[in-house]
């Protein structure tokens, strides 16, 4: 960069295509060792499992926390877009929902995998909670609302409260193998069902 660039405000030029593929295969290779190892999985798992050095995530992600961080809301953007694509190409507003849901549950369990870290003292986790509620609880009421409006659902339903049972449900597996969440939350997304 030219000294005539510097102090002027310009935007960092956006990233490759390419670029932007390789970071993408990372993040999802980092949550699911993340999900599968917990957080401090050696990173030399994670390059094995993307394919690539340690260096090229090092390169990407200069600390752990980068990467949690970067995870964690690579997660939360690609919820946010899945309902509007879902709630346009679902059969129905209630089938768009029920898939959100079972990406959401995919979602809480990584979260589970970093809860340890984003509950410490690192201040750079402080704002992503906030972060996935400005994002995603105005998804969930979109698909709430659409269900409601096709008469699929009954109205009324709060999304906050429902993502939080979801979050319930699949917290309440810990170590039990024969505790199936995927299943409780199915009977709990049947549950809000009209039935008259």
């Amino acid at each position: 960069m030219s000294g005539s660039d510097q102090g002027t405000g310009r935007a960092p030029r956006p990233k490759r295509a390419d670029a932007r593929r390789n970071e993408q295969v990372l993040l999802d290779a980092a949550a699911a060792v993340f999900v599968a190892s917990g957080v401090e999985a050696p990173i030399r798992d994670i390059a094995a499992r993307a394919g690539v050095g340690t260096a090229t995530i090092y390169r990407h992600f200069p600390t752990r926390a980068d990467l949690i961080v970067a995870v964690y809301r690579h997660q939360v953007e690609a919820l946010a877009e899945a309902g509007p694509a879902l709630l346009a190409s679902s059969t129905t507003p209630y089938a768009a929902l029920e898939r959100w849901i079972d990406l959401f549950v995919d979602f809480v369990v990584t979260k589970q995998g970093l809860a340890s870290v984003l509950q410490s003292e690192d201040p750079c986790f402080d704002p992503l909670h906030s972060y996935f509620l400005e994002r995603l609880v105005p998804v969930c009421s979109q698909l709430l609302d659409a269900a409601a409006g096709s008469g699929e659902i009954r109205s009324g339903m709060d999304a906050y409260a429902l993502m939080r049972g979801v979050g319930g449900l699949c917290a309440g597996a810990g170590n039990n193998p024969r505790y199936d969440a995927r299943r409780m939350v199915g009977i709990l997304v049947a549950g809000l069902r009209r039935t008259d």
